[in-house]
C-alpha cells in the first residue's frame, strides 16, 4: 500500500482537512469576538500561533492511534478485518460538513450584519482622530498657542456649539423617487447644496468625501457630528418624476438633535435652482451667521440637459472605464443639446484627463479633446474656477509652463476660494514647485474640511514624505487605509518611509503588502536592494523594465539613482519626458535621487523639464486660505511666493 493510500485508509487527510477548516473558523470568530470585550491583539495572535503549533501533533496522533468500539488504541494494535476506519471516515465527512455549513453562516452574516457597522465606526474612529489631531496641529501653531492646547491629540472629539463654530455637514440626500434610479440626481442636488454653502464665508461645510462617507448608513446624527466635527447636519430627500421634483430637506442641531427647521418644495426642473437658493439662504439664517457679504445664489443650468451633466458627473466620480465612457458620452449629448452651457465642457474636459491619465486614450487623441474644452469653457465664462483649474492642470502637466499654471490657480482660487477640488490640485502644483511646506498646508487645511477623504489623507502624506517628515506621512497613510483598506499607493509611500527610518524590514513588509500590482512592483525593486537581497531586486527591476517602459519610466530612472548607476538613471528620466511621465513633477523633492543630485547632468536636465531652481523661482503665487473662525476649521492663512 502507497503512502498517500495508507494516509486515507488512517483518515489522516480526513482529519487535516477537519482541522484547517476548524482552526480557519475559531480564528475567524476570535478576531470578531475578542475586539468586542476589549482583548489584546497578543490573545488573538496567540490563538493563531497555537493553532498552527497543533497541526503537526494533531496529525501524528492521527496517524499512531485508531478509533475503535474500545475506545482509542494504537493503529498497530488493532486487527485489519475489525477496523472501523471507514466508518470514522464518514464520521469526519459529516463533521466537515457541519464545520463548513457554520463557515459560511459565520461569512454572511459577519459581510453583511457585522461589517458594516463594524466599517462605520472605523470610519467614524479615523475622522475623528484626524479632526482632532488637525485641530491640535492648528492650535499648535497658531499665534499665542498654550501649552494647554497640547493634550488636544489625546481628547475624545467633541461637537462645537453652532454659536461658537458655524459648521454643518450635508448628507447625502435620499432617493425616494418611485423606481429608485435617481441616485445621480439626488446625489448631485447634494453636491449643489454642497458647493453653494461652501462659498459663504463663515460657515466651515465639510467636504463631499466625508459627508458621502454615511451614504446609506443608520449611523446616529451625534456620532456623525462628533466624527466631523460639526455643529449641525443637514439631511433629507428627493423624489424626482419626470420634471416634478419634491425637495424634502430639514437642518439639525448636532448637539441635542433638535431640528432647527425643515421644509418641502414641490417644483419642476425649471426652479430647482431657485429652491437650491432658498435651502442655502434658509440654512444661514438658521445658524445665524453674520455675513460678508450675500448669500451665493447658484447658477442655472438648462433643464434639459442638468439632469445628463449631474448623470455624467456621477459616472466621472467611478473613475474606471466604463464610467468614463458613458461620461463622455452624456457630456457630448448635453453640448449637442446646449452648446453654451460651461458646466458640460468642463466635465467634457476632466472626463477626458481621466481618459489620458488611465490610457484609456492615447495622449496624441485626448490632449487636444481636453485643451479644446477648457479653451471653449473659457470662452463662455472667462471666470469659471473649474474651468481656470483645468487649463492650470494643462499647463503644469502637459505644458511645463508654471508662470501660465501659477496664473490660473491664482484666478481659480480668486473666484472659489473654498473649492476643494482646485485646492487639492494648488496642492500639488505647489510642491511640484518646490513649495512643499506651502502645499503642506494647504492640504492640512483640506483635512480639516474633508476628514473622511482617503485621497487627501494619502495626499498630505506623499507631501510629508516629500518634506522628510517621515513620522507624519506614515501617519497620515495609515489614516488613509483605515478609511479605504485598498488604497492604492498608501502602503508603497509607508514603505519608502520606514526606508528612510532604516526600518528595513519594515519597508519590505509595508511594499510587499501593497494592493497594487504595478505600486508593488516597484517598490519591491527599492526595499529588496536596500535590503540587500540583490538577486530578488535584480529580478523585480527587470520585471519593471519589461512591463513598465512607458507607465514607470520616471520610477526606473529612481530605481537606478538609488543603485548610483547615474547612465542609467537619466538614459530612463530622458525616457520620463518622451513619455510625459507625471512622475517628472515630483523630481524636485524626490528624495530616491539624492545620489545623483550633485552629477553634472542634473541641473541641465531639471533646465530642461523647467523645473531648476532659476526656473522655478520665476513661479509667483501667493495663496490666501479662507478664514474660519474655528481652530478645528482651519484658521490657517498662507501666502507662498
Amino acid at each position: 500500500m502507497s503512502l498517500f493510500e495508507e494516509l486515507r485508509r488512517r483518515n489522516v487527510i480526513r482529519m487535516a482537512g477537519l482541522y484547517v477548516v476548524g482552526a480557519w473558523l475559531v480564528t475567524q470568530v476570535a478576531g470578531t469576538v475578542l475586539p468586542m470585550f476589549g482583548a489584546p491583539d497578543w490573545i488573538a495572535r496567540s490563538i493563531v500561533v497555537l493553532l498552527a503549533l497543533g497541526f503537526v501533533p494533531t496529525m501524528l496522533f492521527s496517524w499512531i492511534y485508531e478509533l475503535t468500539p474500545e475506545g482509542l488504541k494504537r493503529e498497530s494494535a488493532v486487527d485489519r478485518s475489525t477496523s472501523i476506519t471507514s466508518l470514522t471516515g464518514r464520521r469526519i465527512d459529516r463533521s466537515i460538513t457541519v464545520l463548513l455549513i457554520l463557515a459560511l453562516g459565520y461569512f454572511a452574516v459577519d459581510k453583511f450584519v457585522l461589517a458594516p457597522g463594524r466599517n462605520a465606526r472605523a470610519i467614524a474612529s479615523a475622522v475623528g482622530e484626524a479632526a482632532v489631531a488637525s485641530a491640535a496641529k492648528e492650535a499648535a501653531t497658531s499665534p499665542g498657542a498654550a501649552s494647554t492646547n497640547a493634550p488636544a491629540a489625546s481628547a475624545a472629539p467633541s461637537i462645537p456649539s453652532i454659536e461658537q463654530d458655524p459648521s454643518i455637514a450635508v448628507l447625502p440626500l435620499q432617493d425616494l423617487s418611485q423606481g429608485k434610479d435617481q441616485e445621480y440626481f439626488s446625489d448631485g442636488i447634494t453636491e449643489e447644496l454642497l458647493d453653494l454653502l461652501a462659498k459663504v464665508p463663515k460657515l466651515r461645510v465639510i467636504a463631499r468625501t466625508s459627508s458621502f462617507s454615511y451614504k446609506g448608513k443608520d449611523t446616529p446624527i451625534a456620532e456623525i457630528a462628533r466624527a466631523l466635527h460639526v455643529a449641525a447636519v443637514l439631511e433629507g430627500s428627493v423624489r424626482k418624476a419626470g420634471d416634478k421634483v419634491r425637495i424634502t430637506v430639514q437642518l439639525i442641531r448636532a448637539s441635542d438633535s433638535s431640528h432647527l427647521w425643515s421644509e418641502t418644495y414641490d417644483r419642476t426642473l425649471d426652479d430647482i435652482f431657485k429652491v437650491q437658493d432658498e435651502i442655502a439662504a434658509a440654512v444661514v439664517g438658521k445658524l445665524r451667521i453674520s455675513l460678508l457679504g450675500a448669500v451665493p445664489t447658484a447658477k442655472p443650468v438648462d433643464p434639459r440637459i442638468y439632469p445628463l451633466i449631474l448623470q455624467a458627473n456621477a459616472l466621472i466620480a467611478q473613475n474606471n472605464v466604463a464610467g468614463n465612457k458613458q461620461g463622455l458620452a452624456l457630456c457630448q449629448q448635453a453640448i449637442a443639446l446646449v452648446p453654451d452651457e460651461v458646466r458640460a465642457w468642463n466635465a467634457l474636459a476632466l472626463v477626458s484627463f481621466n481618459q489620458v491619465a488611465a490610457s484609456e486614450r492615447s495622449i496624441e487623441e485626448g490632449l487636444p479633446a481636453i485643451r479644446a474644452a477648457v479653451a471653449r469653457a473659457l470662452a463662455l465664462s472667462p471666470d469659471d474656477a473649474t474651468a481656470h483649474s483645468l487649463a492650470g492642470r494643462i499647463a503644469d502637466v502637459y505644458d511645463t509652463d508654471f508662470v501660465s499654471a501659477a496664473a490660473h490657480y491664482q484666478r481659480a482660487l480668486a473666484v472659489d476660494p473654498a473649492n476643494s477640488d482646485v485646492l487639492y490640485n494648488t496642492a500639488v502644483f505647489l510642491a511640484g514647485v518646490g513649495k512643499v511646506d506651502a502645499g503642506i498646508t494647504v492640504m492640512r487645511y483640506l483635512v480639516a474640511h474633508d476628514p473622511a477623504s482617503a485621497r487627501v489623507h494619502y495626499r498630505l502624506g506623499d507631501l510629508l514624505s516629500r518634506a522628510r517628515d517621515y513620522d507624519g506621512a506614515i501617519a497620515s497613510e495609515r489614516t488613509a487605509l483605515a478609511l479605504s483598506p485598498q488604497y492604492s499607493g498608501a502602503h508603497n509611500i509607508i514603505s519608502f518611509s520606514l526606508l528612510a527610518k532604516n526600518d528595513v524590514a519594515g519597508a519590505v513588509a509595508e511594499a510587499l503588502a501593497e494592493p497594487s500590482e504595478t505600486w508593488r512592483a516597484i517598490g519591491a525593486a527599492v526595499v529588496y536592494y536596500a535590503a540587500g537581497r540583490k538577486a530578488e531586486s535584480e529580478a523585480a527591476l527587470s520585471n519593471i523594465v519589461a512591463t513598465l517602459e512607458k507607465d514607470g519610466s520616471y520610477n526606473i530612472a529612481y530605481n537606478y539613482a538609488l543603485r548610483g548607476e547615474a547612465d542609467k538613471a537619466f538614459e530612463w528620466l530622458d525616457k520620463a519626458v518622451q513619455y510625459q511621465d507625471g512622475g517628472l513633477s515630483e523630481i524636485v523633492y524626490e528624495p530616491l535621487f539624492d545620489k545623483i543630485r550633485a552629477d553634472p547632468r542634473w541641473l541641465p536636465f531639471l533646465r530642461k523639464i523647467g523645473r531648476a531652481p532659476e526656473q522655478l523661482a520665476k513661479v509667483e503665487f501667493k495663496v490666501a486660505l479662507p478664514q474660519m473662525e474655528s481652530a478645528a476649521a482651519g484658521g490657517v492663512t498662507q501666502t507662498s511666493r
